[in-house]
């Protein structure tokens, strides 16, 4: 076959160092959103939909057939921690957190996760971060270790 195609949605997930809310201000969070978005542009893949509450991120993206998740989420990370840490000495230490979460989404569920992340705020009065990860990896069947997973 001549030509390479492909077409593969991931849901990923990080949160702030210790959860920490630092992304409180409604301002902030929608500029930092915005940022992950052009950043995942920038990777040559598609931001279908960025958001999340005051402790962690949520992304919907459609993946470049030349990147690895890894990588993406490496810049991601980088590129958006160096940005934060310019917008207010209150950011000086801020980070994210080592991991993440990186699910794989068919197209036919695509709109049920972009209303899932549209509806973090709403999500969240309910349940914390740490129960709605945890959810996740079960429904996934990702195995995990309790001790590993926060940091």
């Amino acid at each position: 076959m001549p030509q390479s195609l492909s077409n593969i949605l991931v849901h990923v997930i990080f949160s702030t160092k210790d959860r920490y809310p630092f992304l409180e201000s409604t301002e902030l969070r929608k500029k930092t959103h915005a940022f992950l978005a052009g950043a995942v542009r920038q990777c040559n893949c598609e931001a279908y939909r960025v958001g999340g509450v005051s402790d962690h991120v949520h992304l919907a993206i459609r993946l470049s057939r030349t990147l690895t998740i890894a990588d993406l989420v490496k810049e991601l990370k980088t590129s958006s921690n160096k940005w934060l840490k310019t917008q207010s000495p209150a950011f000086e230490t801020f980070s994210w957190q080592q991991g993440y979460g990186a699910f794989s989404i068919g197209m036919s569920q695509k709109e049920t996760l972009l209303h899932y992340i549209d509806n973090q705020e709403k999500h969240h009065r309910s349940q914390t971060f740490q129960e709605e990860y945890r959810s996740l990896l079960n429904k996934y069947a990702i195995p995990f270790d309790e001790r590993y997973l926060w940091d």
